[in-house]
């Protein structure tokens, strides 16, 4: 008997609220057609649905977005680095609590190599008395950041084959959550026998039909709620399951009124409980300029500094949003004015290496310089501020600003010599600042965020 089953699935909403009155109301009208027709429906996220960024989520450090994944009847899920990473160790533990879904991550542990009780590899749905779906969950293994956390992680690449054999003999379908990103998606595709389906996120992929490659069939529905992916899947007991893959575009869609006043509730609740936590009451302003040095840019170079305890303290001026105003700062303000998920993390430079990075910074193109991804919920990158250099600089016939000496802690800057740069995370990834990127020593700080250096910084100023 042929039986035809769909899966909607969200990934990467990353607390953008924004989206999800329509997403609730389009499934929820789903949901009660398939029932009418008989038809079985499942959904799953594939991670990074929680962010900082958002008043809510750090208010309750994402335990909201868990009962919004409840409300909805999610069947099962994966994490993203927004769960794994951005939380504590104790924050992580907790946050699936309440869940009244399955959190399936196979390449997860605790550092005693066991799993955590609320987390499993894989699950069996069974559809009917015939037919039984496998779903194993696996996440992108930022070790480091794990490591530092009390976890481990795994490559997924070392485990997939050997669970999805296993997985295999259990299910008549398999399908893989996977927050790896597009490339590993691709490549796991390419080498991993059994999977039919690979549900993505991670990267942000939008593949508005899916993707074949090499017989499994990859699905990814964007970011931010703004589309929600759908599989189809028709299974009978003779021809090999088919699945073809859509996406629905949510921007026309009506709200849910009842979740557009839950979620007002929950951000004025989230705000009052941000503004009650008092930091420092600040006797003056505090100014921001994102293209020149500022009084609280400055401050966070130096909280750097002595946080990490560097021979230099040195960070963007970008990804402080809004200056600080004279009189009481809340965690509110400091979550307004630094929303990021950004650690902070000491480079060892050799001086030939760190001069690199500071004439690149003053450029006029990397001030400028629009910064997407890594954390970063800012605009620009802004001029870099730094504890202990000091720029001596000429204006040239054409207007530009010229460096002709760099003092580091009152010395010329000495090229044979190793610094400790106290920086941020944002900068050792991607390749804004290639010396950097390649750097072969980094010490990472977690799990405090700039803000949390800031607010330390603040209350050992007064």
């Amino acid at each position: 008997m042929a039986q035809t089953i769909y899966i909607y699935h969200t990934n990467d909403v990353h607390s953008h609220f924004e989206n999800w009155p329509k997403i609730v109301k389009f499934l929820q009208e789903r949901r009660k057609e398939h029932e009418r027709n008989k038809e079985a429906m499942l959904l799953f996220d594939i991670g990074d649905f929680i962010d900082r960024f958002h008043p809510i989520t750090e208010a309750t450090r994402g335990k909201a977005n868990v009962e919004l994944l409840n409300e909805l009847h999610y069947d099962a899920i994966t994490i993203g680095n927004n769960e794994g990473i951005t939380l504590t160790h104790e924050e992580l533990n907790e946050l699936y609590e309440e869940a009244r879904f399955p959190v399936l991550v196979a390449n997860l542990f605790q550092q005693d190599g066991k799993r955590p009780a609320w987390l499993r590899p894989y699950e069996l749905i069974s559809l009917s008395d015939k037919i039984t779906l496998g779903v194993i969950g696996v996440t992108a293994p930022f070790r480091k950041f794990y490591e530092l956390l009390g976890w481990t992680v795994v490559s997924p690449f070392d485990l997939l084959a050997e669970m999805v054999a296993e997985v295999r003999k259990k299910a008549d379908f398999v399908v893989l959550l996977s927050h790896l990103g597009i490339n590993d998606d691709e490549k796991i595709a390419q080498t991993v026998q059994g999977i039919d389906v690979i549900i993505g996120g991670h990267s942000h992929h939008l593949l508005p039909n899916g993707k074949i490659v090499d017989g499994t069939l990859l699905c990814g529905a964007g970011k931010y709620g703004q589309y929600i992916g759908v599989v189809k899947l028709d299974i009978d007991e003779i021809n090999k399951p088919t699945a073809t893959a859509s996406v629905v575009d949510v921007s026309m869609l009506p709200d849910c009124e009842n979740t557009k006043q839950q979620l007002l509730v929950l951000q004025q609740e989230s705000v009052r409980q941000l503004e009650q936590e008092k930091v420092v009451e600040l006797h003056e302003d505090l100014p921001l300029q994102w293209f020149a040095p500022s009084p609280l840019s400055q401050l966070l170079a130096t909280a750097l500094k002595e946080w990490c305890d560097g021979d230099i303290g040195m960070v963007n001026a970008g990804v402080l949003l809004e200056p600080l105003s004279k009189g009481i700062v809340t965690k509110k303000d400091l979550h307004r004015i630094c929303p990021h998920p950004i650690n902070p993390c000491k480079v060892y430079l050799r001086g030939d290496k760190l001069k690199e990075v500071i004439l690149q910074a003053n450029t006029e193109e990397m001030k400028h310089f629009p910064v997407k991804g890594f954390g970063f919920r800012g605009k620009v990158m802004g001029q870099m501020v730094y504890d202990g250099v000091e720029l001596q600089t000429e204006i040239m016939k054409d207007g530009s600003e010229c460096i002709y000496q760099i003092l580091v802690n009152g010395e010329a800057l000495n090229m044979d010599k190793t610094y400790a740069v106290a920086t941020i995370d944002m900068f050792t990834f991607g390749h804004f600042y290639p010396e950097i990127c390649r750097a072969p020593q980094k010490t990472y700080y977690m799990p405090e965020f700039l803000r949390d250096l800031l607010a330390w910084k603040l209350s050992n100023n007064r």
